[in-house]
């Protein structure tokens, strides 16, 4: 009933966790059975290990959170060596967030991710607003979107999906660019550069002064942008931003998302990844939906 497809890879049913959210997995298997989702994807993956951005980095706002972690991981080789061995057995679809600061790193950690036998997919990540050099800078732009997924593309042969950012004029102009350049499929969207001040202390509440918005609060913009990609490209297309129930997973899947990723709802609910998918299953039951692929792209 609500199993989908995006490209090669099968998902049991369109319910992911975003990056950088679900950790690797292994710190929310005390809540959930984690098999039970289509997918996870962890947190960001970088050529050499790194620390983030100084404190205090997350920010909570109005029906959102701002966060500037600043892609804080193992770095990719104590990501194989270590990391990998503990979640490869996990019943669901693995997916690494690959990240970098030049197309020479996404290249080595995609390569290195492609010769790990039960990772089936990359989230090439072009679009992480809170590193200093690479990130974000990839994403604005359609021809140096191409060139790193192209690059990419050289060296990892599994499913690959580029990762969108909502801060640019036209997303589907950097949609169609990584389309043409060898993307499997597109996840939008990444948070959206965003800023706050406390008032009392007359200083941002973020060391890095901006960071990205995430939440319920970006979910129409998300859902808008989802629906303009989806009418854009031939590739399957993956959608998140502010998602915290069925519905909202439903707006995407009707605007034209093939699966979704779950984010900021998991630190508020660890186990809202689950009640997503019984809330599909018990809509498609509801309205005597035999296949959850006939509601994707309904408008």
């Amino acid at each position: 009933m609500l199993e989908v497809k995006l490209h090669n890879l099968k998902l049991k049913n369109p319910v992911m966790t975003a990056s950088g959210t679900f950790g690797y997995g292994e710190e929310f298997a005390d809540f959930i059975d984690i098999s039970r989702l289509g997918g996870i994807v962890v947190k960001g993956t970088t050529g050499e290990r790194r620390q983030g951005n100084p404190y205090p980095r997350m920010a909570e706002t109005p029906s959102g959170m701002l966060n500037a972690v600043g892609l804080q991981n193992v770095g990719v080789d104590s990501f194989c060596d270590k990391v990998y061995h503990r979640i490869k057995d996990i019943d669901t679809n693995i997916i690494v967030n690959v990240s970098g600061s030049s197309i020479e790193e996404y290249c080595e950690v995609a390569s290195k991710i492609n010769a790990l036998e039960n990772i089936p997919a990359i989230e090439l990540n072009i679009s992480c607003p809170n590193v200093k050099k690479g990130g974000m800078g990839f994403g604005t732009n359609p021809e140096m979107a191409a060139q790193v997924v192209g690059a990419v593309r050289k060296v990892y042969d599994k499913t690959l999906i580029v990762k969108l950012t909502p801060n640019v004029t036209s997303i589907v102009d950097i949609a169609k660019a990584v389309e043409d350049a060898g993307a499997d499929s597109v996840s939008l969207i990444n948070t959206m550069l965003g800023m706050a001040i406390d008032v009392e202390k007359r200083r941002p509440y973020l060391s890095t002064i901006t960071g990205g918005l995430s939440g319920p609060c970006v979910k129409p913009v998300a859902v808008r942008m989802v629906w303009q990609v989806a009418h854009a490209v031939k590739i399957p297309v993956v959608g998140l931003g502010g998602i915290s129930c069925a519905n909202d997973a439903l707006e995407f899947l009707m605007a034209g998302a093939t699966a979704i990723e779950v984010g900021t709802a998991n630190f508020i609910d660890p186990t809202v990844t689950v009640k997503i998918v019984e809330g599909l299953e018990e809509y498609c039951n509801r309205h005597g939906i035999k296949d959850i692929n006939e509601i994707i792209g309904i408008i």
